[in-house]
């Protein structure tokens, strides 16, 4: 079961890696509202946040396959081998890349949950009124906003980076819309509401005290699983 479930999550992974090289504009995963609980299962929540799923989307294929059949079920190498088609000793190399990709690519600095809810609960505030200033004392100078639009509603087409740009682009977000928190992929987001319908779904990556990634969703076909619950669960 678990060779033919890995083999076809490969063939889908490669299938959605060609339709990606058309999308239009950055891609983000598709945001999930998940359950308060989630978030108090540490490696539970990291293992489904919009970050974790952004870098697993660095990896190849087989990468991507072999971390989580290793990282996330605890498989043997030998199994994975099978279930990949590669010998227990390329499986082994290929989990030490995978391993060192992805922690390369995890937040820098470890922050404390009432830490990490102050620095969110300063954000949204200064995105719903708007403040400028506030924005650029949280926001790392390296800051990278990616918006997702998909080509079918407006969006930003190319990542912006930089405090000052991304700060002027999220201190014009307030006007005529709604906010309201949320638990999405098993941390804190922010959904955005616009004549009542969901416009936008925005989560956030922080390094060492700053928001260094505010990701918005907006792409109309995402946003389907954010008026319900997903049970995420071991």
């Amino acid at each position: 079961m678990v060779r033919i479930t890995t083999r076809q999550a490969l063939g889908r992974l490669r299938t959605l890696r060609r339709r990606r090289e058309s999308y239009i504009g950055p891609w983000l995963p598709e945001p999930l509202l998940t359950a308060p609980d989630v978030a108090e299962d540490v490696e539970l929540a990291d293992s489904v946040s919009m970050e974790m799923l952004l870098v697993l989307e660095t990896l190849a294929p087989t990468e991507r396959a072999v971390f989580v059949l290793r990282e996330v079920f605890d498989l043997g190498y030998e199994e994975i081998a099978q279930a990949v088609g590669k010998s227990p000793a390329a499986v082994r190399q290929i989990a030490h890349r995978a391993r060192a990709h992805v922690a390369a690519r995890r937040p820098r600095g470890v922050a404390s949950p009432a830490e990490i809810r102050g620095v969110l609960e300063a954000f949204w505030r200064a995105v719903e009124m708007g403040d400028v200033q506030a924005l650029l004392d949280l926001l790392a100078p390296d800051v990278v906003f990616l918006g997702d639009g998909g080509g079918v509603v407006r969006a930003t087409l190319e990542p912006v980076v930089g405090a000052g740009r991304v700060a002027r682009l999220l201190g014009r977000i307030a006007a005529a819309v709604s906010f309201q928190p949320a638990q999405v992929n098993g941390h804190p987001a922010l959904i955005i509401r616009l004549n009542g319908g969901i416009d936008t779904v925005m989560a956030v990556r922080i390094d060492d005290g700053l928001v260094t990634g505010p990701y918005a969703v907006r792409n109309p076909e995402k946003l389907s699983r954010v008026e319900r619950e997903t049970i995420v669960s071991r």
